[in-house]
């Protein structure tokens, strides 16, 4: 029941981001596609890789890119605050897809964090790309 309830809410937050997104004036959030996000990984120690796919997703078959931080798109909207302390880096938003990376990003311009890009094709590109991030 419990995860019904987590994804029934991450279904809300999405859409109402999504809706206040294209609502907007047109701003779009800056967007990488996976080869630049692999170079900003191999050569910016600043950058905070944020994957919002569920926990499940993020240890099963596409791997996560290294180093990132967990935080489903569902629980985000909740657990802003553990992002405080970067609010001041490049974070770089990452799923499977780009459907829910582009939603948090948009929640986290939202809650005033100014330096968000979400990555194109998530995953699933960066797996097309470059093959499964923990298998070297």
């Amino acid at each position: 029941m419990k995860q019904y309830l987590y994804l029934f809410g991450g279904v809300i937050v999405i859409a109402a981001v999504f809706l206040l997104t294209f609502s907007q004036t047109g701003e779009e959030h800056m967007v990488y596609s996976v080869q630049e996000l692999k170079n900003k990984v191999e050569n910016d120690n600043e950058l905070i890789v944020l994957d919002v796919r569920t926990p499940g997703e993020y240890t099963g078959e596409l791997g996560h890119v290294e180093p990132s931080m967990l935080i489903p798109v569902q629980e985000l909207q909740h657990r802003v605050n553990e992002l405080e302390k970067y609010r001041d880096r490049e974070i770089a938003v990452i799923c499977r897809t780009d459907n829910r990376s582009r939603a948090a990003a948009s929640l986290l311009k939202e809650a005033g964090f100014e330096n968000v890009v979400f990555v194109r094709g998530g995953m699933v590109e960066w797996n097309k790309q470059f093959g499964h991030p923990q298998q070297k």
